[in-house]
């Protein structure tokens, strides 16, 4: 996967962990919130390796 996909997934899976935090703690559900602090982290994991592939691809293309 391109590190731009990576990064949009990455956004996408951290933005439906917030929500899935933010209606499992309305809704007394901690399930839910657990779930949703999983997804979040997974988002922000996405992002990060989309952008360790960004700083890869800038280092070969200096070389």
């Amino acid at each position: 996967m391109s590190s731009t996909g990576d990064k949009v997934k990455g956004l996408a899976n951290e933005a439906v962990g917030n929500i899935k935090q933010g209606v499992g703690k309305a809704t007394d559900n901690p399930k839910l919130q657990t779930e949703g602090k999983i997804q979040e982290k997974k988002g922000e994991a996405q992002q990060a390796l989309g952008n360790a592939k960004d700083a890869v691809k800038k280092t070969i293309d200096k070389a």
